[in-house]
């Protein structure tokens, strides 16, 4: 095994102060560059306090990018501030300044491992060789499947089907009495060309994939790289190699652990597998993934050159502990704090983009009904941030904007962005605000975020704005579980970018009016939970005389903007008017005794119901109210349960339909009608009462 220095202990011996900036970078870069997390530097530089800034290292590091700086600079700097490294006493030689160094904390680096060579056995026992192998992949009642003889094509030698019909227990029985013949008891073979065996157990009746009968064991093998590298990155990785054998050729044959109960997790195993290798260094023969695959026998010749057991029984025990340790090395979240140890010297809290309102790095959500002038009021924000203004009555903190426009046509959004800089009375800052458009050709936001960090790593961009959320949103909006996972992708690009992420949703149908801002979006409570600011807009009935006072036209709109916080104080709710492109504030106060839209609307059909002016609509619908009101009577006087299937039952004898009362219908009223009837935790349907 390769030494390596311990790149946590020497950075602790390098004082971030006294470094120059680009050796200071060169740091950053060789920690990302050996797999450290971000943490690491950001933690090691706040010494420096007098030029430590936190969001500086973060844009730096999400720069960083093959800069082929490696470890080997920190324990130069290192060394140059009077390191000494601990000697372990099991070492027998001195590493130099040229010898290759690796990091403990995460998967390794091709180019750090040093050779291994292999030594081919003093003594050469075939019988011995080939026993060892059958013995440790096969059980006594296994079918092994083995191939002696071999054909010419294309100028070169191939196997042919050879046998399958016998188990290793009476090859290993036979192999003990030949007499060291081995070719008595499997054939004999071309010394030029060598032998073959399977590394699966078969049930004797062929060779194909069907005829696996257990999925045990996968094979390892690498042609470009020389036997002494293969060896070594076979090692460093801890595969667990059953038996690691010479091909008598230019490479290895690593028969791992696979353990997969079917061919199904065989092939999820085996790409795994073969994953981990590639990102290593270890580039494996993608044609040898099939459990019915051919390997190289132990214990006969190829060309002069032995075929032979190298080792067995190396690297971890299992597949399944393999796996856990291979991801334990390449895990990157944040270390178990022990609060004590940080109670006198807390982290810095992040610095607030909107004070009051919103931090860098966190979520904030828009929410507001359909056609409510969102995406203006996201523009205008946009704006605000990108020149350091005034949005609604939020002062905002100047930084780069990235608008991810995914609904709006692009010239239609661009001359919007344009009608918005022309109102406010100002020009654009160059670089300010980049747009991204993607109506038409959005993905999912599982598929989008990757991409969008790829694209904005070296942007630097202090907020990312998603316009409509609807259109990368995927899985059932009213799945907790499913939005959860949505979600955690926001949270990968806030974390991984450092940036802000501002997003907006539409409410669920229905009225809005009594319910708190934390219930009006549509779907799961986890759109309302999730974010760090929830702002949401609720539309007013604007009179004549408000419209007066507040000089707008009949096409202007108004809305009660209210907010949860999760960092502050919940804002006083704030009155705002709406006339294209600009969103203002009310600061006559003609708005703050308006009443909601839904509540007007209700009050006034209220007064035309009294008056007896009720619309053909209204009427309807207080008519279903009331069938539904009497249904629910009827099956409580029945003593029945008024579970949706027998609601619907009554209101088809009640309304003397012919067809059935569908259950769509009926969870549509109750949706329309949440403040008057409601389902209990047993899942009845009951009328709150008037």
């Amino acid at each position: 095994m390769v030494k390596k220095y311990d790149l946590l202990e020497a950075i602790k011996a390098i004082d971030p102060a006294t470094l120059t900036y680009q050796e200071w970078l060169e740091v950053g870069m060789a920690l990302k560059d050996a797999g450290y997390p971000f943490r690491v530097w950001d933690d090691w530089s706040r010494r420096d306090t007098g030029r430590y800034k936190a969001y500086e290292c973060e844009r730096k590091w999400n720069g960083f990018s093959g800069s082929g700086v490696t470890g080997g600079t920190i324990v130069k700097l290192a060394f140059d501030q009077g390191w000494i490294p601990p000697v372990d006493p099991k070492d027998d030689y001195e590493l130099d300044w040229d010898s290759p160094i690796a990091s403990d904390g995460a998967y390794i680096d091709a180019a750090w491992v040093e050779d291994v060579d292999i030594k081919e056995p003093a003594v050469w026992d075939p019988v011995k060789e080939l026993t060892a192998y059958r013995s440790t992949l096969f059980d006594s009642e296994d079918y092994v499947g083995y191939v002696t003889e071999s054909f010419v094509k294309d100028g070169k030698a191939m196997p042919k089907k050879g046998a399958f019909d016998r188990t290793a227990g009476e090859l290993i029985e036979k192999l003990g009495s030949c007499g060291g013949d081995i070719g008595a008891v499997v054939g004999d073979y071309d010394k030029d060309v060598g032998a073959w065996i399977r590394f699966n157990p078969f049930d004797g009746q062929g060779i194909n994939n069907s005829n696996v009968t257990e999925f045990r064991y996968a094979l390892v093998e690498s042609d470009t790289l020389s036997i002494e590298r293969q060896n070594a990155l076979i090692r460093e990785l801890e595969l667990p190699v059953a038996v690691l054998v010479h091909s008598g050729g230019k490479s290895l044959h690593a028969i791992v652990h696979i353990d997969a109960k079917d061919i199904g997790e065989y092939k999820d195993r085996v790409n795994h597998l073969y994953g981990v290798c590639a990102k290593n260094g270890l580039e494996v023969d993608a044609q040898n993934k099939n459990p019915s695959r051919l390997s190289r026998m132990p214990g006969v010749m190829r060309n002069g050159e032995r075929q032979y057991i190298v080792d067995t029984h190396i690297g971890k025990a299992s597949y399944d502990e393999w796996k856990v340790w291979y991801e334990e090395q390449t895990d990157d979240l944040p270390d178990f704090i022990d609060f004590e140890s940080v109670f006198n010297d807390l982290p810095a809290l992040a610095p607030e983009l909107i004070p009051g309102i919103l931090r860098r790095g966190h979520k904030m959500l828009i929410n507001g009904p359909t056609k409510a002038g969102k995406s203006a009021l996201l523009i205008q924000l946009a704006i605000a941030i990108a020149e350091g203004k005034k949005w609604l009555d939020f002062y905002c903190e100047k930084g780069k904007v990235l608008y991810i426009n995914l609904e709006l046509d692009n010239a239609s959004f661009l001359h919007r962005m344009h009608d918005t800089y022309a109102k406010l009375e100002i020009a654009p800052t160059p670089g300010a605000i980049t747009v991204w458009p993607l109506r038409g050709v959005a993905r999912s936001i599982a598929e989008l975020a990757p991409l969008l960090i790829n694209r904005a790593r070296k942007a630097g961009f202090d907020a990312v704005i998603v316009d409509p959320l609807y259109k990368v949103l995927t899985g059932d909006e009213n799945s907790a579980e499913q939005m959860a996972r949505f979600f955690n992708n926001f949270d990968s690009i806030c974390y991984t970018l450092g940036t802000t992420v501002i997003y907006s949703h539409h409410h669920s149908k229905g009225p809005q009016s009594g319910r708190s801002s934390m219930d009006r979006g549509s779907g799961s409570g986890v759109f309302a939970r999730d974010p760090d600011a929830l702002l949401d807009m609720l539309e007013l009935h604007v009179t004549d005389d408000m419209r007066t006072a507040l000089d707008l036209d009949e096409y202007a709109t108004a809305w009660r903007v209210d907010g949860t916080l999760r960092e502050f104080r919940k804002p006083k709710p704030l009155h705002i008017t709406f006339s294209y492109p600009l969103h203002g504030i009310d600061n006559t106060g003609a708005l703050e005794d308006a009443s909601d839209e839904d509540s007007w609307q209700k009050a006034e059909a209220n007064r035309r119901r009294a008056d007896g002016k009720e619309t053909a609509d209204e009427k309807k619908r207080d008519e279903k109210k009331e069938n539904l009101r009497l249904a629910l009577q009827l099956i409580e006087e029945d003593g029945r349960s008024a579970k949706p299937g027998i609601v619907c039952q009554y209101l088809k004898d009640i309304t003397e339909r012919e067809d059935d009362f569908p259950p769509s219908t009926l969870t549509s009223w109750l949706k329309n009608w949440s403040k008057e009837f409601k389902k209990n935790k047993d899942g009845e349907i009951y009328a709150i009462p008037y």
